[in-house]
């Protein structure tokens, strides 16, 4: 296959042509030249933590998958993580798949609203299909393991009823990473994991433990079939509970004492040397709600350095995990031929306590609580350079690093790619790189057409051939990308129908990405016409009607 003038054909046609198979006929594209396909997702991580995004935290195998590959400057996730996950394994806006608000169990009515609001079920519809059931009939085995978050009591809400052949991991949205129980506990194909023996030579860790039993699937597959594989690795990781093991949270035991104002001072300053950020983007202020460091006592320092310390190891433990994943790649000699993806599901998480709660110091109490975390100066960090937090469709809720390697295809560009994309575009894209069909019906149920667009381009550092605005919702907080420009509302906006109902601010990207300087009032015809598109694509999208309250 040629492969580069395949990125060439107008992607219209690409897409109409992928549409217009059935799901059970055989692709185009031969056997041998359909990639393996890694789709890996860490929760609630920053826009800065890792080191290629200016992080001073150790990922020097996420790093080497930027430098070997392609990262973009913007890409935004869906602000909160069961909605990103349903627009990433379906390339639909999250409503649309029944999950517009957060994930619980449906009732037989169409979940705890009622049919009258179809886009607030509570779980995925069969209004879609999930990358694995595109997947499978393609020929690829399909594994998952980690966080699943779309489903809950009902098992055929669960990913073997989705598509995916194994499945290792926890199907509600957090659990404890030493001692996972009771509901969220751990399931092995459609059967909860009674034993848990670790994995490793330390106890059971939830984040060695999903990358251990990714790294079985695929050795299993190997030695049998051999079929192209898709592998959607979702961490917890860095989601409270803040639980890490003792030799990584040793590592930086003290090198936050500095304080979250010198940490975001450094990350910016690094995040401008590596081009990433326009020097002209200020640094947005220090969330109003944080104190200034030099104001705290040394106890309260103290406790907040070791609250960092556990979370930047649990991102640390991530990548080291990745790192196991790649030698496993390598020594399978399947490395060239495996597109890797990597992304957070949204931005930090400034949720609980100003300062943190829960247990730190001791390890025992810390390991066996379920809602320890960093606090909101952290959190703040996370974000640099950006405002605001998971929950907001501001920068710093739902942009999210994302880096693609596939060392036969994608050629290191040693740059930004900035053209802006989004979780919806990931299903064109493997679309296109693997031949697979997008159905137009599920078991006789009609399936939502698709609306991103696919992001081979970028493999060649190629404009993507986007022509709507991008659009995002949830509970209330909602955004509209169209070029440079950002219309967005801000969370606990009114829920009412009607553009009058959100409290809408205007920025302009190219000019102030840190969303510092609001032109809604000074450019109010603009902010007018996004806001009418914006809720023309709401009523499209079933963000209307919303229910009368919500969960």
């Amino acid at each position: 296959m040629n492969t580069n003038l395949m990125t060439r054909i107008p992607l219209v046609l690409v897409l109409f042509s992928i549409q217009a198979l059935s799901a059970t006929e055989k692709s185009s594209i031969g056997e041998d030249e359909k990639p393996n396909i890694v789709l890996i997702m860490v929760d609630d991580m920053g826009f800065s933590d890792i080191g290629c995004y200016g992080g001073e935290i150790e990922t020097p195998h996420i790093d080497s998958l930027a430098n070997e590959g392609l990262r973009f400057s913007r890409f935004y996730n869906n602000s909160r993580c069961c909605p990103t996950r349903a627009s990433l394994l379906t390339g639909l806006h999250t409503h649309l798949t029944g999950i517009g608000s957060m994930t619980h169990a449906p009732n037989a009515k169409g979940g705890d609203f009622g049919p009258d609001y179809p886009g607030y079920r509570g779980a995925l519809n069969r209004e879609c299909v999930t990358l694995a059931e595109v997947l499978r009939p393609a020929g690829y085995a399909t594994f998952m393991t980690g966080k699943w978050h779309l489903g809950y009591n009902d098992k055929s809400l669960w990913p073997l009823q989705r598509g995916f052949e194994k499945y290792y991991g926890c199907i509600s949205g957090a659990t404890r990473f030493f001692h996972p129980t009771g509901a969220r506990n751990m399931v092995l194909g459609n059967e909860v994991d009674k034993e848990m023996k670790s994995t490793t030579d330390r106890p059971f860790y939830t984040t060695d433990a999903f990358t251990d039993h990714a790294i079985r699937f695929i050795e299993e597959e190997s030695a049998s079939n051999d079929r192209p594989f898709f592998l959607y690795l979702a961490y917890t990781a860095p989601h409270w509970p803040h639980q890490a093991h003792e030799e990584d949270i040793a590592k930086y035991r003290g090198k936050y004492l500095k304080g979250w104002d010198k940490i975001r001072q450094e990350r910016y300053q690094r995040q401008i040397e590596m081009d990433l950020i326009d020097p002209k983007w200020k640094l947005s202020p220090r969330d109003k709600r944080v104190p200034e460091w030099d104001s705290l006592d040394e106890a309260l320092k103290d406790e907040l350095d070791m609250r960092m310390a556990v979370y930047a190891a649990m991102v640390d433990r991530v990548d080291q995990n990745i790192g196991k994943l790649l030698d496993t790649l390598d020594r399978l000699e399947k490395t060239a031929d495996t597109l890797i993806i990597f992304l957070s599901d949204n931005g930090a998480c400034a949720e609980g306590a100003l300062h943190g709660r829960g247990e730190i110091y001791d390890t025992e109490k810390r390991n066996q609580e379920h809602g320890n975390n960093y606090g909101s100066g952290w959190a703040n960090a996370s974000s640099t350079p950006f405002r605001l937090y998971k929950h907001y469709t501001h920068e710093g809720g739902s942009a999210t690093p994302f880096i693609m390697r596939w060392p036969n295809r994608i050629k290191p560009q040693n740059r930004w790619y900035d053209d802006a994309a989004q979780v919806i575009d990931l299903m064109p894209t493997v679309l296109q790189i693997s031949g697979a069909a997008y159905p137009p019906s599920n078991d006789g149920t009609t399936i939502h057409p698709l609306s991103g667009v696919s992001l081979a381009p970028a493999f060649d550092g190629e404009s993507l051939d986007r022509i709507d605005p991008m659009y995002s919702e949830h509970i209330g907080a909602a955004m509209i990308v169209d070029g440079n420009w950002k219309l967005v509302s801000t969370k606990h906006a009114a829920l009412e129908e009607g553009i009058e109902a959100k409290s809408w601010e205007l920025y302009n990207l190219k000019k102030d990405r840190t969303e510092l300087n609001n032109l809604a009032k000074k450019k109010s015809k603009l902010t007018r016409q996004l806001a009418e598109k914006w809720e023309a694509w709401a009523h499209e999208n079933r963000v209307y009607p919303k229910p009368p309250r919500r969960r």
